[in-house]
């Protein structure tokens, strides 16, 4: 799979890290977060059929977060 950067160009998905669903919030106050709201934030992604937001790093390259739309039953990447 060919994964867009914004800086570097096209390059193959190796030369990246998967960085999971983007748009996933960091507890506000962290250490007042219970349990259930940690787990929530570390174990619950959405899994959706289809256009789905994405952060990659370019750790062989550039080493910048981006994020991207990828469809996850084609694979496509949007910038």
């Amino acid at each position: 799979m060919l994964v867009p950067c914004p800086w570097c160009g096209e390059r193959e998905e190796g030369e990246f890290k998967y960085g999971g669903a983007a748009g996933i919030a960091y507890p506000a106050l962290p250490e007042a977060a219970s349990d259930t709201e940690w787990a929530r934030y570390l174990f619950h992604r959405p899994n959706p059929k289809g256009p789905f937001k994405e952060r990659w790093y370019h750790s062989a390259g550039c080493r910048r977060w981006f994020t991207v739309t990828r469809d996850t039953v084609t694979h496509r990447i949007n910038p």
